[in-house]
């Protein structure tokens, strides 16, 4: 069972400002229906190792999941594992005619833990029913973040959107 997701939008946006909007697991709170804070551990600096903790709410579920950076390519990608449930986020910055392509991916190519596994099937439903909840939450972080990054730009052109 392929347990990959993808999602993209296209953003009227430099890719600049749109990886000022990403490039920070922190602001993560801001874009995702599901993350309600995060905190980065160290100087606060990012790039591959750094460690953070997520605290994650859906409806009354509450948990809390340990993250690492495994990929970091400045403006362009920032990727991290979840420790707990063996999951790796991507999130990918590209140039576009139109302004910028933003992909997000969760990526199972170790599988999913057991714990994950578990909750999955008690409170979702299965994994299947589970990976639909977060292609939607996936969709609508990016359509938060497409949101805040064209009202930016209008803000600094003096239009509006």
């Amino acid at each position: 069972m392929d347990t990959d997701l993808q999602a993209e939008i296209e953003i009227t946006a430099a890719p600049e400002h749109v990886w000022s909007l990403v490039a920070d697991p922190e602001r993560m709170a801001q874009w995702s229906p599901q993350v309600e804070s995060v905190r980065v551990k160290g100087d606060g600096a990012v790039g591959v190792g750094t460690r953070f903790t997520n605290r994650n709410r859906d409806g009354e579920l509450v948990w809390v999941t340990h993250g690492e950076v495994v990929r970091y390519e400045a403006g362009r990608e920032i990727a991290f594992r979840i420790d707990e449930n063996w999951v790796t986020w991507s999130t990918l910055v590209e140039a576009t005619e139109a302004g910028t392509l933003l992909r997000q991916r969760r990526e199972t190519s170790e599988g999913i833990s057991p714990l994950s596994q578990e909750l999955a099937d008690g409170f979702y439903g299965g994994v299947e029913a589970y990976g639909q909840v977060m292609l939607a939450g996936m969709q609508q972080t990016l359509a938060t973040i497409k949101a805040s990054a064209e009202q930016d730009g209008a803000e600094q052109d003096g239009t509006e959107q």
